[in-house]
């Protein structure tokens, strides 16, 4: 009898005598085998946790970078939103054509290191080029990497089983792009002294964390056969035994991986199996209004209050005599950092809901943030074309600010639990009926399994693409709006 022993990638594997104990030795040491189980496997979550918090944080941090960056990156007559436009475009791309155009199984090792070549080249394009076009184009495949990346991680962690433990990896991973906003932003405010050619150039070795912890740090699949987490989906029906177990068989034999190729069928035994465009479109048709359609207008609404409305939030600067807000705001250009900042510490929070141990919101409720977030957009834009409190100096103006501070809070909250309970929810979808009456089951769900989390990710990138189409008439129309009933603080910035 043998066991498969793999470590880091699904390529390297190697076989060693699994060691056999009599009945005996259980009920003699059953207590201490229970208590290693549960201490290894506690062990094994956190370098699971930790591996997917740094895969979200490396892969978006760099475009936070760009973002943050964009005012030093071109010149004063750019119109700043074509480094948003270049900075989402690709990615979007990259969304839209890995899942559903390319088929076989996936090789996440050679994807994530090409990930990682395609970040580094992309930064030091930017960095070592003066050129706006080159800039652009630097930023252009840092961000198809990114978007590239992200759809990697998540399909990923479908292939950690069970349910449980595929969503302790989008849970992390959630995190980690959460963080990523106030990361990158305070790298960007730290390196911004070095100019554009260092400060950009030494972010470019930060992709190569990700290759590290593929490698060295990420646990095996593998490595949770034995796992003593629940292993039933929630809220969805259980399916059978012998096919529950399906779906969660980590890895096919050495030389099942001979010969795999990304984009084309598979040598070896599993040759011919890959879903065909029919079989995608059956898979998607559900998930449209499930979870694409909450996660395309969270994002619409919430770029369009950052891009559009956040910047024509503009308040006196407040006098001395509030002791808080004068010591926050000294300028009128401070108060759309200061949204920013919030909003960012809030997405924050509120992606790393599950990793902190919060429950998930249940199904039914997916789209309750883009509901909150559509009477947010619209609260906000009547404060800034009304004014909700009367305008003026005094208690009427802070309490304005205050309940903007409100708002900006909630916005980040929406956002930040619509990704990860969307993709958590994903992850525990249960197996299609079709695959389950089908022949070649384990290799056919696995690929369901990564299209599905996959097939998703363009709805919130088209969301944010659609938003900063919207966002340059909204501020011009908002701006025209405060100046007719007397407030032209949107002039002169």
């Amino acid at each position: 009898m043998s066991r498969q022993a793999t470590f880091g990638p699904a390529e390297l594997s190697l076989n060693f005598p699994e060691p056999v104990y009599s009945d005996e030795y259980f009920e003699r040491h059953e207590g201490q085998v229970d208590e290693g189980l549960k201490e290894r496997e506690q062990k094994l979550l956190r370098k699971l946790g930790i591996s997917f918090f740094l895969f979200g944080l490396i892969n978006n941090v760099l475009y936070v970078i760009i973002l943050s960056a964009a005012l030093d990156l071109v010149p004063p007559s750019t119109p700043k939103g074509i480094i948003a436009f270049c900075n989402i475009a690709p990615a979007l791309v990259a969304k839209v054509g890995w899942p559903y155009i390319l088929k076989g199984r996936i090789l996440y090792a050679k994807r994530l290191i090409g990930c990682c070549i395609l970040s580094t080249l992309g930064m030091l394009v930017v960095a070592l080029f003066d050129s706006l076009y080159m800039r652009l184009l630097g930023i252009g495949l840092a961000s198809f990497s990114s978007g590239l990346g992200e759809l990697t991680f998540l399909q990923l962690s479908t292939t950690y089983a069970p349910p449980s433990i595929a969503g302790h990896s989008v849970g992390y991973f959630a995190s980690g792009t959460g963080a990523a906003g106030l990361v990158g932003a305070f790298l960007w405010w730290e390196m911004r002294g070095f100019g554009v050619r260092i400060g950009v150039g030494l972010s470019s070795v930060m992709p190569t964390v990700i290759p590290l912890t593929y490698f060295f740090l990420l646990p095996h699949a593998s490595a949770f056969i034995n796992s003593t987490a629940p292993s039933t989906y929630e809220d969805v029906f259980s399916p059978p035994p012998m096919l529950s177990a399906l779906p969660y068989t980590p890895l096919a034999t050495a030389e099942d991986e001979v010969g795999e190729e990304e984009g084309s069928l598979p040598a070896g035994p599993k040759r011919g199996i890959a879903l065909s465009p029919s079989d995608k479109w059956r898979l998607v048709k559900p998930l449209l209004s499930k979870y694409m359609l909450p996660l395309f207008c969270v994002y619409l609404f919430e770029y369009t209050i950052n891009q559009g409305i956040g910047p024509t939030l503009l308040y006196p600067v407040p006098s001395k005599e509030h002791w808080l807000l004068s010591k926050i705001i000294h300028t009128v250009r401070d108060y759309y950092p200061l949204w920013q900042l919030v909003y960012q510490s809030t997405v924050f929070l509120s992606r790393s809901s599950l990793s902190l141990g919060l429950p998930a919101l249940p199904e039914r409720l997916l789209p309750l943030p883009a509901i909150t977030q559509a009477i947010i957009l619209l609260l906000l834009a009547y404060e800034s074309a009304v004014g909700v409190f009367s305008a003026g100096d005094g208690p009427n103006e802070r309490t304005s600010i205050f309940f903007v501070f409100f708002l900006i809070c909630l916005e980040g909250i929406c956002g930040g639990l619509a990704y990860v309970n969307v993709y958590y929810r994903i992850n525990h979808e249960p197996p299609d009926t079709y695959a389950r009456n089908s022949s070649n089951d384990v290799e056919r769900t696995r690929q369901e399994r990564e299209f599905k989390i996959g097939s998703i990710g363009f709805a919130d990138s088209t969301g944010i693409l659609l938003a900063s189409l919207l966002a340059v008439p909204t501020e011009i129309e908002l701006c025209k709006a405060q100046v007719r009933r007397g407030k032209v603080l949107c002039k002169g910035l």
